[in-house]
């Protein structure tokens, strides 16, 4: 085995737990909100603090990766990951999950920039796109475990035990990163203190050269999280009529999606190009099969069909592993953890926006608004990617 995957795998422990955890609530929404005395309304603001809170520490995780170096940075994010987890298992109250969101975010923040961090100075920048999609499916395996495994578990012993599961894979991560990743500090660039670093983060978001990237990323994982991680259980459960054991089952499809997806994009753009292409095609194609999953209500789409629009959105908007690809093309190994601040900021900041925004379409128009909300976004920001990034 090439002796890059060992270290990429144990990073990449922690990215498959932030899945977990950030997507548990699709399947445990309804048990959340009546143990925590809230509306469904009010647990999309509370989860949306997760990524608020991830988009907030990107531009310190950025810093401290190109500072001290990926070991030490995912093992202290780890550390958090795992206190956070515990706080949201013993929440009794909504202020106290809250706080659970806020630091699991916190915690979570470098989970995928830590594997991705070291791919962008260990391997060829001509094989980045490949390793970066192993990195993603083996990641977003974290989903599998949130769709009919901790569905099972929220059925049989609640939600909290969802969390401290999740609990148990941040363990596994810190001792794989502890045994197989080697720590090398990054040579520092003379004269440059911790907040000119911080500086070049604010720079490199807002650099007219990316601000196509930019835009697309700012609404690209907020429908993966909008879709799979909150209402995609809702609109199965609440509006299709099924058990939540069922619905996780349907949610695997997509689940399943999301971990190929990414490998599959990585080799298609290796072996046909077309990295911006391919890019905006995944983005519009999932904003058309979310339209046809809210048009499928109406009409009385089988829940069969439904798994298979979910299914081809899953596939679509794994294309959105090409933003690294792009990204890493544009700037130097040793800017890699800054650039990749820059954009996650964008990530992660957006899906906090849009998750917000999904909440107020649900108060008035149900499952079915908070849904098409993210169709909107994706089709307003493919449009300006096409607007504003150079070819």
């Amino acid at each position: 085995m090439n002796p890059v995957a060992w270290p990429l795998l144990a990073l990449t422990l922690g990215h498959m737990f932030s899945n977990a955890v950030r997507t548990l609530p699709a399947v445990a929404s309804d048990v959340l909100a009546r143990d925590l005395a809230i509306t469904p309304e009010a647990l999309a603001g509370i989860t949306g603090a997760f990524p608020a809170a991830f988009a907030a520490a990107m531009i310190p995780v950025g810093v401290a990766l190109d500072r001290w170096g990926v070991k030490p940075v995912a093992l202290a994010l780890l550390a958090i990951a795992s206190a956070g987890a515990v706080l949201a298992a013993m929440a009794p109250s909504a202020p106290a999950m809250l706080l659970a969101q806020i630091v699991l975010g916190v915690g979570c923040s470098g989970m995928m920039m830590c594997p991705m961090t070291y791919a962008a100075r260990a391997v060829p920048q001509e094989r980045f796109s490949v390793w970066a999609g192993l990195v993603q499916s083996v990641g977003n395996c974290g989903m599998i475990l949130s769709a009919s495994p901790l569905a099972w578990l929220v059925e049989e012993r609640g939600w909290r035990a969802g969390f401290l599961a999740c609990l148990g894979i941040a363990a596994i991560g810190v001792v794989a990163v502890s045994l197989t990743v080697k720590h090398e500090r990054p040579a520092l660039v003379p004269g440059r203190s911790a907040w000119g670093d911080a500086k070049e983060v604010m720079r490199v978001a807002v650099s007219p050269r990316l601000r196509g990237l930019m835009a697309l990323a700012f609404v690209s994982f907020g429908a993966v999280l909008g879709v799979r991680g909150l209402w995609g259980g809702p609109w199965l459960m609440d509006i299709k009529g099924m058990g939540r054991v069922a619905a996780g089952n349907l949610l695997l499809g997509v689940t399943f999606a999301l971990v190929i997806g990414p490998a599959f994009a990585g080799w298609v753009v290796s072996r046909v190009g077309h990295l911006r292409f391919l890019l905006v095609g995944g983005h519009l194609l999932a904003a058309a099969l979310i339209v046809t999953l809210v048009a499928g209500g109406p009409l009385g789409f089988p829940a069969w069909a439904d798994g298979l629009i979910l299914t081809g959105f899953g596939l679509a908007i794994a294309f959105q592993i090409l933003c690294f690809a792009l990204l890493r093309s544009l700037v130097k190994p040793e800017e890699a953890g800054r650039a990749l601040s820059a954009q996650n900021i964008f990530f992660f900041g957006g899906a906090a926006v849009l998750q917000g925004i999904s909440g107020i379409s649900a108060g008035f128009g149900g499952v079915a608004a908070a849904l098409l909300t993210f169709a909107a976004a994706l089709v307003i920001a493919s449009l300006l990617f096409l607007r504003w990034q150079k070819t």
